[in-house]
């Protein structure tokens, strides 16, 4: 099991946390340090002399967490793949880039989310601000957001011919975020979600006094 934080304790406080940065396995620049016992040589350096006490734990890095879990994971995956990070904001945004790609992203891209849903909670499992986490490759999300867009203009388009509602298959709810986003300001149709996860669904459907006058 990793250990992030020890407890030492030593003659000096740089004996003390000396000790401490080699059981973490971590330089100084990476460690977050706090004296609990400055300590004290006593009388003659023999009577009343006290150890120095000191906690130090692993400084909390998004970005190196995010590398080393999913490295791990592809190698078990038997994957070789190039890992890139962003972080700014609060958002990391992580770039991946190799050989079957295909694998990674999956069905309707279900592989590439959960993956990216396991990134989420590693990055956020300690103390930090939360941190929301975006996994991408080959451009994946971008080409899939502009699919999704033409998909639900054309539906819209059929909703207003047929006067009759038209219902989406389940989407996760990033996607059915983008088919609400893109007809928002439709004057016509409206759009709302139902059904239970994971198989909620978009449903567009015309406004009520555009189906009047249709009527």
């Amino acid at each position: 099991m990793t250990v992030d934080a020890v407890q030492k304790t030593g003659k000096t406080v740089d004996e003390a946390v000396s000790e401490a940065l080699k059981e973490l396995g971590i330089g100084r620049e990476d460690a977050e340090i706090e004296v609990l016992e400055e300590g004290s040589r006593g009388f003659l350096g023999v009577f009343g002399a006290k150890d120095a006490v000191v906690k130090v734990k692993k400084k909390f890095d998004p970005e190196k967490t995010a590398k080393v879990f999913l490295k791990e994971m592809f190698i078990a995956m038997g994957l070789i793949v190039n890992i890139e990070t962003k972080l700014k904001d609060k958002q990391l945004e992580i770039k991946i880039s190799g050989d079957d790609m295909g694998v990674i992203i999956g069905k309707r891209g279900q592989t590439l989310d959960s993956i990216q849903y396991l990134v989420n909670l590693v990055v956020n499992k300690g103390t930090a601000p939360y941190i929301s986490v975006t996994l991408d490759t080959e451009n994946y999300r971008e080409r899939r957001k502009e699919t999704l867009e033409t998909l639900a203009y054309n539906l819209a388009k059929k909703a207003k011919h047929t006067g009759k509602n038209v219902v989406l298959e389940p989407m996760n709810p990033y996607e059915r975020r983008i088919i609400h986003s893109a007809l928002q300001n439709d004057r016509y149709v409206t759009t709302y979600s139902e059904g239970e996860e994971p198989y909620r669904y978009v449903v567009i459907a015309l406004k009520e006094r555009n189906r009047e006058k249709r009527n």
